[in-house]
């Protein structure tokens, strides 16, 4: 009952929007932060991913990084981020915010995909500000660490992504929560809903008059206010909720 509910309102939302967290991506082989095996079960992660050690020590960053960037760099978008796209495509949901820097949703097809943490695709010089790819110092880094600036030489080379202690990228948190305000139908995928203030984004909808779907492998403090919560797989669910919008 609870799919068919989950398409009832998502088939009906003139202004439908999407909230996605590691949990999508887990199912594309890319470990969560948190939660059983997540990174922070290894690591600290004020040693390992705030800006403060990382510009004392880089190659400290790096070492970490090397194996989660070749992990993320061969994954693939999923059935889950296939069917966001298509209820994208639909007109179902107008854009995904996600908290993902990994860019399956762009590999995907989602069009209009608002990173709130930033981009794990490229990576950024500090000294020149000169930008290339991550898969082309993921190349050098088993014979180079810390990486070094193609360009300038210069060695404190950053991924684009939003480290503990950095601000926030303005303009996609600004859009966010301006779609969150204008929704009728708010999706949560794959989202613990404990990080802030990505977490703000289904608040501001919900008290918008929005209605929520929660789908998450785990329960969400955000659980009690939906009117929709599944527990499950977003690969396996999402796929079947756009079925059942199509059917």
């Amino acid at each position: 009952m609870t799919l068919h509910r989950a398409a009832e309102l998502l088939a009906g939302a003139r202004h439908g929007l999407a909230l996605t967290g590691a949990g999508i991506s887990a199912e594309s082989g890319i470990p969560t932060f948190r939660g059983e095996g997540g990174l922070w079960t290894k690591y600290d992660p004020v040693k390992v991913s705030s800006i403060e050690t990382f510009l004392a020590d880089p190659a400290a960053y790096w070492m970490v990084s090397r194996e989660r960037g070749r992990v993320a760099l061969a994954a693939r978008p999923n059935p889950g981020h296939v069917a966001l796209a298509a209820l994208e495509a639909a007109g179902h949901i107008v854009a995904v915010v996600t908290q993902n820097t990994d860019g399956l949703h762009q590999e995907s097809g989602s069009s209009r995909v608002l990173e709130l943490h930033g981009s794990g695709r490229t990576v950024e010089c500090l000294d020149c500000g000169r930008r290339e790819p991550r898969s082309a110092v993921q190349e050098r880094l088993d014979t180079e660490m810390p990486p070094r600036c193609p360009h300038c030489g210069g060695t404190v080379l950053k991924p684009t992504v939003v480290l503990f202690g950095e601000p926030m990228p303005a303009a996609p948190m600004q859009e966010a929560f301006a779609l969150a305000a204008e929704a009728d139908v708010m999706l949560v995928v794959g989202s613990s809903l404990v990080v802030y203030p990505a977490a703000d984004v289904p608040f501001v909808a919900l008290r918008s008059g929005a209605r929520m779907i929660v789908i998450n492998a785990e329960p969400t403090p955000f659980d009690r206010l939906a009117e929709v919560v599944i527990h499950g797989r977003s690969g396996e669910v999402l796929p079947e909720i756009a079925r059942l919008i199509d059917a």
